[in-house]
Order: C-alpha cells, then sequence, then structure tokens
C-alpha cells in the first residue's frame, strides 16, 4: 500500500491493490462475528427505521433517502467499536447528529444531496417507463408479473441502476470523511469519488466478492430446500440470511473507509519504518 498527496487537510488518500478489496470483506466477517448480536440488531434498527419512515407516502421515502448517509455513518461507527472489543449500542446509530452543531448541520447538508441525487435518479427512470419504476419506490405498490417484463420498465430498471453507480462512489466514503475528518460536504463527495475511483481494483474486487456470497449462499438455500423436498422452507430462511448478508456487508464497508485514508502523521510514521 503507498500513499498520494491530497488536499485534505492533515490526510492522505492510499493506494491500495486489488487483492485489499478481499481483505475488507474477510475483515467484516471477522468483525462482525466478534458483535453478531450488536450489529446484526443495529442492523435491524436501521431497516425499521428506513421502512417505517417509508410508510408515509411521498415524504417519508425522500426523508429515508436523507438520513441514509448520517445511519450508514452510524453502522460504520458501530463497526469501529465492535473492532476494538467494544459493545456498540444502540445510540451509536445516531453518532452523525451527536457531535457539534457544525457536523450536524454537514450531515444533513449531505443528506439532502443524497436525497435529491437520488430523486434525479428514479426521474431519469421516469423519462423511459412514464414513472412506474418511481411511483413504485415513491408510494409502493404491488410489482406485477406485467410490470417487470414491460421492456420500458426493464429499461428504466437498468438506467436507474447504472445512474445510481456515480452517485454511489460520490457517497461511499463521504459520510465518514464529513464526520471523523470534518471535511466539507461537497469536498467529502469529491474526494469519496476519487478514492473510489483511484483504488477502482480492490472496490471491484469487494463488490463482486460479495455479489459472489449472496448469490452462492442464495443457491445454496434453493438446493437445500430443493433436496429436502420443501420449497417453502426458500422463503422461510431467505429474509434472515439476507439480514445477516446485509449486516455483514455493512459492517465491511468501514474497512474500506479506514484503509483508503490516514492521517498524515499516521502516514509519515509508516513511510519511516
Amino acid at each position: 500500500m503507498h500513499s498520494i498527496d491530497t488536499p485534505l487537510p492533515a490526510m492522505r488518500l492510499n493506494i491500495v491493490p486489488a487483492r485489499t478489496g478481499m481483505l475488507w470483506v474477510k475483515q467484516g466477517l471477522r468483525t462482525f462475528f466478534k458483535q453478531p448480536l450488536a450489529l446484526s440488531g443495529l442492523f435491524l434498527m436501521f431497516i425499521i427505521t428506513v421502512s417505517l419512515g417509508s410508510l408515509i407516502p411521498y415524504l417519508g421515502n425522500i426523508l429515508a433517502l436523507a438520513v441514509l448517509p448520517a445511519a450508514t455513518l452510524g453502522l460504520m461507527a458501530a463497526t469501529r467499536e465492535a473492532e476494538q472489543g467494544k459493545f456498540p449500542m444502540p445510540l451509536i446509530l445516531i453518532s452523525a447528529f451527536r457531535g457539534s452543531k457544525q457536523q450536524s448541520r454537514a450531515m444533513w447538508v449531505l443528506g439532502v444531496i443524497y436525497a435529491l441525487g437520488f430523486l434525479a435518479v428514479l426521474g431519469i427512470s421516469a423519462l423511459l417507463d412514464g414513472g412506474q419504476f418511481a411511483r413504485l419506490y415513491l408510494v409502493g405498490g404491488n410489482l406485477s408479473p406485467e410490470m417487470i417484463q414491460s421492456a420500458e420498465f426493464q429499461l428504466a430498471l437498468y438506467a436507474a441502476m447504472a445512474v445510481y453507480l456515480p452517485l454511489s462512489l460520490l457517497f461511499w466514503h463521504a459520510p465518514a470523511l464529513v464526520h471523523w475528518h470534518g471535511i466539507s460536504p461537497l469536498k467529502s463527495l469529491f474526494f469519496s469519488a476519487v478514492a473510489c475511483l483511484k483504488n477502482l481494483g480492490a472496490m471491484t474486487v469487494f463488490s463482486l466478492t460479495w455479489l459472489g456470497l449472496f448469490l452462492g449462499i442464495g443457491f445454496m438455500l434453493i438446493m437445500v430446500s430443493a433436496l429436502l423436498g420443501q420449497p417453502e422452507l426458500m422463503g422461510v430462511l431467505m429474509l434472515p440470511t439476507t439480514m445477516l448478508l446485509g449486516s455483514m456487508f455493512f459492517t465491511s464497508i468501514y474497512f474500506t473507509f479506514r484503509d483508503s485514508f490516514s492521517m498524515a502523521s499516521e502516514a509519515s510514521q509508516e513511510a519511516s519504518t
């Protein structure tokens, strides 16, 4: 791992080899199993909070989008505590709003930008399918087979996924940069995107590894259900399995940030050893 200078105050961006992406996954899994009940419970609280907010038509989903960066920061803070051998308490989920007023304001600004960006993604999809995908997200409703088979709906879905990718890179490290390093919201988006692109190999390995885990475990559940002759078992096991994997995935996100940035003093010590 080597470092390059960046305009970040007292901080450096680390460029890591592609194989580090696998290490991030391993570190996430190892840390999760240090505190599995706490981390899975916090993730469940995170999901429930977002789900309850989404029950309010339009406004609820927008509010949930606005608090998503702060909630992600809370899960990262919980991971950091678990890595240190501590038991993260529920209040850690609102870590983003327990600092200074300036930090809280910056996190809200970041959240508003994220919500607007996501709404822009939905707006682009609406141009392709007349708003079916956007209405499904904002208002809810049933996903009918006819809708899934619709060429317009599929095009809108793929377009939304393609446009969302750069948005996710902008916000991948941004909450942590705002909260732990005092970077302004707009600068945090820039530095997050730069870090992801500079470490694109590691990020790709990280993403593909998690994709493989999700697909592989899903396939195992299908096989077990088929071998036991109980297809309904698949439905029973899928939700808790997905929740556990989601908890592990969010646990591993912290390590993508920790290894991508370091304080300048730490980098100097590493260079001198």
